[in-house]
């Protein structure tokens, strides 16, 4: 790895298992932990406090810890973390990771007026891409669907867990027993976040933390400049990551996400079924954005709103980045056989 320049590309890497480099560890104050979580692929570059093997022990043990943790509550694909409980089970407690999604995930559906929904996980399975098979898509399956999705379903609160119990601990009501949660547009974001907040405990000085390609990112790299992060350019066929690159982005203190249709998407009856789905409509877009990269506050936001602009589509998400702040936000779409691409003034600064 040439450490003078760390680059990451967003968007789902190839399967690598547990490594360090002992070479790399000898010659800098720069330790790498890699390997795969959430059905996807982890790269961690840090600079902890004091440099030595304990420190980097202590922070590869750490980290796996955390992402084992994230596992058993949200991953739906986890047969005994809690959310396949509440989805499958109708359980309604919940762990402390899992409310913290909920709430960011209400957050980002009020913010997006509903085009963002943690409860459309039934539309996702219904058109192949959540935790069951599709089947042939119909609108009254679409229709019959959408009477159970929407947050306004769901009641986060605390609860005593029976008559004997004096601790009231964190449950989510819903008024359906049909409804169900998929974090997956959020999930990954708040997984960089939670680990970069375990490498601020551990007093680590600067780093880069990617999960699936979501990123945030600390301080300086080794070269002591902005983090980069590489943005492949959204052209269907494009499946190694780091192989094309459309843009070079600088960043510090704060999240980088992408969102894309190039990848996640089969044909059928000859037409491009997306994985971005209009919760609203219950179907998936159609429109010419390819991709959209934000940059924000923190990963959790930006996998939000990443997601989000996805779903309204180019001239909406447009309008949309121009009017919030601590959203910046760059956007590649196809103008005939052409790709284009739309920055936000503060991303066109950090672009290289």
């Amino acid at each position: 790895m040439d450490m003078k320049k760390i680059l990451i590309t967003v968007a789902v890497a190839a399967a690598a298992s547990l490594a360090f480099s002992c070479s790399e560890r000898s010659a800098s104050k720069y330790y790498t932990i890699d390997g795969t979580a959430q059905g996807t692929t982890f790269h961690i570059v840090f600079q902890p406090s004091i440099a030595s093997d304990a420190s980097f022990t202590a922070t590869r043990d750490s980290i796996n810890a955390c992402l084992e943790r994230i596992d058993n509550s949200v991953s739906g694909y986890n047969k005994s973390s809690v959310l396949t409980a509440f989805n499958e089970k109708g359980e309604e407690f919940v762990d402390e990771i899992f409310m913290d999604n909920f709430h960011a995930a209400l957050k980002m559906f009020k913010e997006s007026e509903g085009l963002f929904d943690a409860s459309a996980a039934p539309l996702f399975d219904l058109w192949g891409f959540g935790f069951r098979t599709g089947t042939e898509v119909t609108q009254h399956m679409i229709d019959s669907v959408l009477e159970f999705v929407g947050m306004e379903h769901f009641e986060p609160c605390l609860k005593l867990r029976d008559d004997n119990d004096t601790i009231q601990d964190p449950a989510i009501l819903r008024n359906d027993p049909r409804c169900r949660l998929n974090f997956n547009a959020i999930a990954q974001g708040y997984t960089a976040d939670y680990l970069a907040a375990k490498l601020d405990q551990m007093g680590t000085l600067n780093y880069l933390v990617e999960i699936g390609g979501e990123v945030y990112a600390k301080g300086v790299n080794p070269s002591g400049t902005p983090w980069n992060v590489g943005i492949d350019r959204p052209v269907d066929g494009n499946n190694s990551p780091g192989a094309d690159i459309q843009a070079v982005v600088r960043i510090q203190d704060c999240g980088l996400v992408t969102s894309g249709d190039y990848r996640k998407f089969y044909i059928k009856d000859g037409k491009k079924i997306s994985h971005s789905i209009n919760p609203k409509t219950g179907r998936p877009v159609e429109h010419n954005l390819l991709s959209a990269t934000v940059v924000a506050e923190n990963a959790t936001v930006a996998d939000g709103y990443a997601t989000y602009l996805m779903v309204l589509g180019l001239d909406k998400a447009r309008e949309v980045v121009t009017s919030r702040e601590g959203i910046e936000a760059l956007l590649i779409y196809s103008q005939g056989d052409s790709l284009k691409v739309w920055m936000s003034d503060g991303m066109d600064a950090i672009v290289e």
